[in-house]
């Protein structure tokens, strides 16, 4: 697998904990990312850039960016001037639904590998409009964020491989917009996500797909391979490999010094407490549980797959450090 040195340095996630008080996508998304810093031991000034991937955020709230608001947030080299070192924060949203995270992968290798920093946050987070995903029962999503610490390793042979983007036939499955002809005055608390049926077997043919041609384009062996990916039932991200029951079984160790395992700061095995489905969060999650779960001795890499609407899907290979 061709990589150019990129590593997890750290994952957490934040899940809305606070009774009575609306959740905030800004708030949790904070919430993770600084929980990575924490892990990583590594200062808000010595993170250069910062995307945030998130879609659904309270208020319906597009203006401004949300990136700039968790950045403000986190403290991430806010002033030009007393934080020129090791460069002024920048940070932008990045919007692609359930592939967000790995398009942003995808583009903080381009910022790294041009040196334009030397490490990355990955924000992405969900909350519904009114502040409370329970109360709407045709919100499928959880309250919930994650995020990954991203930079280089001197290992050549560890971190992520090429992202690849693939194309389902047939119209979008998922849909997700304000229906103003219905919303009143409410229309900053509300939200219609609409899915098509049988979506679950589309979205886990078109991974599957994904997964069989990043594998032959790329020469990993799946029998070595933990895939993290879209359950068929759900936007759940759960991790799957063919010798999972394989009694000859390791710890999954760490992938940096913020990998040691689940960071998940009040979300559950589920990442969102059983409240709904991990959205743009979901590989986050899905990582934190391969790192959790012991794994098949001969397993030494992971393959990312995730699927969202169009119908689209991205795959990236990942060898962790300490793999």
């Amino acid at each position: 697998m061709s990589t150019m040195g990129m590593v997890i340095t750290a994952a957490g996630t934040a899940a809305h904990t606070t009774a009575g008080a609306p959740a905030s996508a800004v708030d949790l998304a904070a919430r993770a990312a600084r929980d990575c810093l924490a892990r990583a031991q590594v200062s808000p000034s010595a993170v250069g850039i910062l995307i945030n991937v998130g879609v659904y955020r309270e208020s319906n709230t597009f203006e401004p960016a949300v990136a700039a608001l968790v950045q403000k947030q986190v403290g991430m080299n806010l002033d030009y001037i007393a934080d020129p070192q090791p460069a002024a924060g920048f940070s932008f949203d990045l919007m692609n639904g359930a592939c967000g995270v790995l398009n942003a992968v995808q583009a903080g290798q381009a910022l790294l590998d041009t040196a334009a920093t030397e490490r990355l946050l990955i924000t992405a987070a969900d909350v519904h409009p009114a502040g409370d995903a329970r109360r709407d029962p045709h919100y499928p999503y959880a309250d919930l964020a994650g995020a990954f610490l991203l930079e280089r390793s001197p290992d050549p042979d560890a971190g992520f491989g090429p992202v690849r983007h693939y194309h389902g036939n047939g119209p979008s499955d998922t849909t997700g917009y304000l229906d103003t002809a219905t919303m009143g005055s409410e229309g900053r608390s509300r939200i219609t996500v609409r899915r098509s049926p049988g979506h679950e077997a589309r979205r886990a043919e078109l991974a599957a797909t994904a997964v069989a041609d990043y594998a032959a384009r790329h020469g990993l062996d799946l029998d070595r391979t933990c895939v993290i990916g879209p359950h068929p039932t759900a936007d759940v991200v759960v991790t799957r490999s063919p010798a999972a029951q394989d009694p000859g079984t390791e710890g999954a160790g760490s992938d940096g010094p913020g990998a040691e395992g689940p960071a998940t700061d009040g979300a559950g095995a589920d990442g969102a407490g059983g409240s709904g489905e991990p959205h743009t969060a979901a590989p986050v999650l899905g990582y934190l549980q391969a790192l959790a779960e012991r794994r098949p001795r001969r397993h030494d890499q992971l393959l990312f797959v995730t699927v969202g609407a169009g119908p689209t899907a991205a795959c990236v290979g990942y060898r962790p450090e300490a793999w």
